[in-house]
């Protein structure tokens, strides 16, 4: 056996012990001790179990996303059939579209045209001048499932540009979201900021002979001497599809804060075209139904900035740029369930976690240091080095620790144990059928380690698993476990083993005490 080797294994795993302990050291000093800068104050994640929050159940209006879909096919379509010069109109009819035709040719062009135009609409005749068309069933349920996808992904980057650490949002069962806001006591906030449906429009203000068939639409916040409520043309300008980035500037004190609009290429290629059309006109910005604000155009205005005025408070532009800068939702969420868990509840779960966790661990070292004599103790020195580890590279891979978590945990050290009753029985055998020290632990390790590797391998997998397909409490769960896994295989194999070398290396081994 090489001694030089030796030495390095043992140099390498003191290191590393070492820097997970310096690492994890801000769990063990007191709260206000003085941490060096490359030191986090928290080193490890708590979910909402044990750091209390906000859980949100949101359920999404797939319905609604589908109707929205149809409506827009349906516009689309009509500046077709126009370019086309098919006279023809398309009424919304609930999820289908019905199309009316002016004369029989229009209606043969359009009959002849729309299966091309839409493949994933049936197309029937209704009587001699109408066609009713109708989403396939394979398309409803498509738009249902992208509806569900682009709320999560919204509703995501809605939560990550608000902040918090550690956020969960899952989705369950077939249009429900789970959202879980670990540290967060402002609900209503939280709420106002995920729920907001955030459709932005720029719209012109009618004028003259226009102004009949207008649309009306309220003011956000009127101010003195602004109107309640403007008349505004249906066409829709530009939507917040054109939308690159939102900033928050300061504005004057009488107006206060506004919302900058950074255009994407396209956007600000439309702006221009929109306002070098309109100048003298009004253009409306208006967000959820609501006018904002209304300037007059003086002149083409290029470089595609724009900005939303509103007699903001900081808090509200800022929540206003986050959610343009996420992108609108597809449909409408929601709330169907609100729970808040206190910091006290969590202070409480984290308690007796800890407490199961040191009292099973207690057991577990008592009950190897009886039984196994020396070789229990050195298999708990390797329980313990493997706690250390495994909390450390919690830490670095910035998992959440939860209650289920810490039962992952647990079972991990039981795991641990394993390890080491089967190596200790082993080398016990050989030591019963005759072997030196030195024989007898180097056939224990080799004819274990089968048993070990195929066991963690298989139990690693499901945990692989579990986190791939379970919900968030699985999954913390499953990333102790995986985790936990590494760092026994490491402590309990490895670690051990080297100590044993160590010792043989230096002759001073000349029994096993198991």
């Amino acid at each position: 056996m090489n001694s030089g080797s030796v030495n390095y294994k043992v140099a390498a795993i003191l290191a590393l012990a070492l820097g997970a302990l310096v690492y994890i050291s801000p769990l063990l000093l007191p709260a206000d001790f003085p941490l060096p800068s490359f030191l986090q104050r928290d080193p490890i994640h708590l979910g909402l179990d044990l750091r209390g929050g906000t859980h949100l159940l949101f359920t999404v209006d797939v319905d609604a996303a589908v109707l929205n879909s149809v409506a827009r096919t349906g516009e689309d379509l009509q500046r077709q059939l126009k370019e086309e010069k098919i006279d023809a109109t398309l009424v919304p009819d609930g999820v289908d579209l019905m199309l009316r035709a002016a004369t029989p040719e229009a209606f043969e062009k359009a009959r002849d045209l729309l299966p091309a135009r839409l493949p994933t609409f049936d197309v029937r005749s209704k009587g001699a001048d109408a066609l009713l068309l109708t989403p396939s069933r394979a398309e409803v349920d498509q738009l249902k499932r992208l509806a569900i996808d682009q709320s999560l992904e919204t509703i995501r980057n809605r939560i990550d540009q608000f902040g918090v650490s550690e956020p969960s949002i899952q989705r369950q069962g077939e249009t429900e979201v789970v959202v879980q806001l670990p540290g967060v006591q402002d609900p209503q906030r939280a709420k106002d900021l995920i729920g907001r449906t955030a459709v932005l429009e720029f719209r012109l203000v009618a004028e003259g002979a226009g102004a009949d068939d207008a649309q009306t639409v309220a003011a956000a916040a009127p101010l003195p001497g602004a109107p309640r409520e403007y008349k505004l043309e249906k066409k829709v300008l530009m939507t917040g599809g054109a939308v690159a980035d939102a900033r928050v500037r300061p504005g004057t004190q009488m107006e206060g804060p506004y919302v900058e609009l950074t255009l994407n290429d396209g956007g600000a290629q439309d702006f221009d075209r929109v306002t070098g059309d309109s100048v003298g006109r009004n253009l409306a910005i208006v967000l959820d139904g609501k006018v904002f604000s209304a300037p007059n155009i003086r002149e083409r205005i290029s470089g595609g900035k724009a900005s939303i005025t509103g007699n903001f408070d900081i808090k509200e532009a800022r929540d206003l740029a986050i959610v343009l800068r996420a992108g609108a939702l597809p449909a409408p969420i929601h709330i169907v369930e609100e729970r808040t868990v206190g910091p006290s509840l969590g202070r409480d779960s984290i308690r007796q976690g800890m407490l199961s966790l040191a009292v099973g661990g207690l057991l577990v070292v008592v009950f190897m240091a009886w039984y196994y004599r020396a070789a229990g103790l050195v298999a708990d020195a390797a329980l313990v080095l493997n706690v250390i580890f495994l909390v450390a590279l919690l830490g670095l891979i910035g998992a959440t620790l939860t209650l289920p978590g810490i039962a992952g945990i647990v079972l991990t050290l039981g795991m641990a144990v394993d390890a080491n009753v089967l190596i200790n029985e082993r080398v016990r055998e050989e030591l019963r059928a005759g072997r030196s020290p030195r024989a007898a632990l180097e056939v224990g390790y080799d004819r274990a380690w089968a048993a070990i590797r195929d066991s963690n391998i298989t139990t690693f997998v499901s945990g692989l698993i579990l986190f791939q397909f379970g919900s968030g409490p699985v999954k913390g769960f499953a990333v102790t476990l995986c985790v936990g896994i590494l760092t026994t295989v490491f402590t309990a194999v490895f670690a051990t083993r080297t100590w044993y070398e160590l010792r043989l290396s230096r002759g001073g081994l000349r029994t096993v005490s198991v």
